[in-house]
C-alpha cells in the first residue's frame, strides 16, 4: 500500500485516539427534524457521503464494535441523523447518505435540508468528513457538498474508504486528483486521508486526529 503522508501522526496522538476510541461508545437517538437534534454540550464530529460509501462501517471500525452503526448494502439505509457518544469526551455523528438512495424524492428532499440546516447551524461542530469511495474518487454530488462546507465555513476533511480495494497505483492517482481539487475549496483539509474500515487501514490515524477535537479527560 503506498504511504501517504496525512496518516502519519506522531506516537502521543495515535496512543490518545487508541484510548479515548477504546470507552464505551452508545448510541444516543436518532433524529429527522432539527427540534430533535440533542443539546449542544459536546464536540461533534461529522460523517457524510454518499449512499453506501461505507460511513456505518468505518464508525465501527473507529469505536471497535461490529455493530455500534448499521450497515447494510442497500442505498439509503440511513435515513437518520444519528449521534453517538463517548460519555462527556466527544458525540460522532451519522448522516444519511446523499445520492442514489432508493426512496421517495420528497424524503430525499427532507434530509438534504435537515443535513444543511444542521451543517449551517451546529456550533460544536468541529470537524466533518466527507466519506468518498477510494474506488471512484469525487462525484458531482461530494463536490455540490464541499461548495456547500465551504460557504459555511464547516471544516472538513475528505476520507477515502474502501482504499484496500483498489490497485496501489490507482489508489494514488485517486488520491492525487483529489489532493489537486481540494485545492479549490478553501474549509477542506488539504490532504485527504485514506482508509479501510476492512484492513483496518488508516483508521487508528483517523482516531489520533478525531481525539484532538475531544474534550480533554476529566474536564468535565
Amino acid at each position: 500500500m503506498v504511504d501517504f503522508d496525512a496518516n502519519n501522526p506522531d506516537e502521543a496522538a495515535l496512543e490518545t485516539g487508541r484510548l479515548l476510541f477504546a470507552k464505551e461508545c452508545t448510541f444516543m437517538l436518532g433524529c429527522v427534524t432539527l427540534e430533535q437534534l440533542p443539546a449542544p454540550t459536546l464536540p461533534e464530529i461529522a460523517f457524510a457521503g454518499r449512499s453506501n460509501v461505507g460511513k456505518s462501517s468505518l464508525i465501527n471500525a473507529l469505536t471497535g464494535r461490529k455493530a455500534l452503526a448499521r450497515t447494510s448494502n442497500t442505498p439509503g439505509r440511513t435515513r437518520e441523523i444519528n449521534f453517538f457518544e463517548f460519555r462527556d469526551r466527544l458525540r460522532l455523528v451519522d448522516m444519511p447518505g446523499y445520492g442514489f438512495a432508493k426512496v421517495p424524492k420528497a424524503v430525499v428532499e427532507g434530509w438534504t435540508q435537515l443535513i444543511h440546516d444542521y451543517l449551517r447551524g451546529r456550533a460544536v461542530l468541529r470537524r466533518l468528513c466527507v466519506l468518498v469511495d477510494g474506488r471512484h474518487g469525487l462525484k458531482p454530488n461530494d463536490d455540490q457538498l464541499m461548495t456547500l462546507l465551504d460557504k459555511a465555513a464547516v471544516n472538513y476533511r475528505v476520507v477515502l474508504t474502501k482504499a484496500d480495494k483498489p490497485h496501489s497505483a490507482e489508489i494514488r492517482k485517486i488520491y492525487d486528483d483529489v489532493v489537486l481539487a481540494l485545492k479549490k475549496h478553501p474549509a477542506a483539509v488539504p490532504e485527504p486521508m485514506v482508509t479501510s474500515a476492512e484492513k483496518g487501514l488508516g483508521v487508528a490515524e483517523l482516531r489520533a486526529e478525531l481525539a484532538g477535537f475531544a474534550v480533554p479527560p476529566g474536564s468535565g
